[in-house]
């Protein structure tokens, strides 16, 4: 169901399903009219909430644009790796482009165990290699130790998730606030109640796109290993995508 929810769902249809039922809760839910001491607890919350939510967004995004510039950056190392490899026999291409491929395949899939063992199967072939293109597998076996800085830098932010405790106070403020403002007396004013959902539906929705960023399953993550898959679609003859001119 998670799964789902965050693949399949889009936010805009999860937008309109989160109004209709804030809609319904306001109508059914008692309403209070607060003191002044209960709204200052609220503005405190409410302020609370928001200074611990930027900073953990932020990071976030700044994580998947790094990730875009890493992803690109070891696209770019494959590509080069490819070149390195026209001199060899066609068997050996062969062989070094299907790991190559299965490597990227599990790296898009975001399977780092996978991934990782793949490399390092590369790796192998190329230190046990003894044949006459000695020479020639030692340079690409440079260029593969070359690209380790770029698969440990996208290992560290692929790891870079929102940490339990952190969803831990932030699911505590949220819940807090959600339910102050649901439980504000509108005065039956529909105007009011609208305004009121719309509110609870914001709230709601920014920690559905903070989950989905931490996941990489937002629309702005999962082109993250667009590189990878043009280059596997090219045959590694190219990395971008090809525009059509109108």
């Amino acid at each position: 169901m998670k799964t789902f929810i965050l693949t399949k769902v889009r936010l805009s249809v999860l937008f309109v399903v989160l109004f209709v039922i804030f809609m319904v809760v306001i109508s059914i839910m008692p309403q209070i009219s607060f003191t002044r001491d209960t709204l200052a607890l609220f503005s405190v919350n409410s302020f609370l909430y928001g200074f611990y939510i930027s900073p953990i967004l932020a990071a976030q995004k700044t994580r998947i644009e790094e990730l875009h510039k890493i992803v690109r950056a070891e696209a770019n190392a494959i590509f080069a790796i490819m070149l390195a490899i026209r001199t060899l026999p066609e068997s050996m291409k062969q062989e070094i482009k299907t790991r190559i491929t299965s490597y990227l395949r599990k790296t898009s899939d975001n399977n780092m165990l996978a991934a990782e063992k793949e490399y390092e199967d590369l790796i192998s072939y190329c230190v046990d290699y003894k044949g006459k293109h000695k020479e020639d597998v030692n340079k690409l076996l440079e260029k593969l130790v070359a690209n380790q800085q770029n698969r440990t830098n996208y290992a560290m932010q692929v790891g870079n998730k929102v940490f339990s405790n952190e969803w831990m106070v932030m699911i505590v403020l949220f819940s807090i606030t959600l339910a102050f403002i649901v439980m504000i007396d509108t005065g039956g004013v529909l105007a009011l109640d609208i305004v009121t959902a719309l509110l609870c539906t914001g709230l709601t929705m920014l920690v559905f796109i903070l989950v989905k960023l931490s996941t990489l399953t937002h629309k702005k993550a999962r082109r993250v290993w667009q590189p990878f898959k043009v280059l596997m679609a090219s045959k590694y003859y190219r990395i971008d995508e090809v525009v059509a001119d109108e």
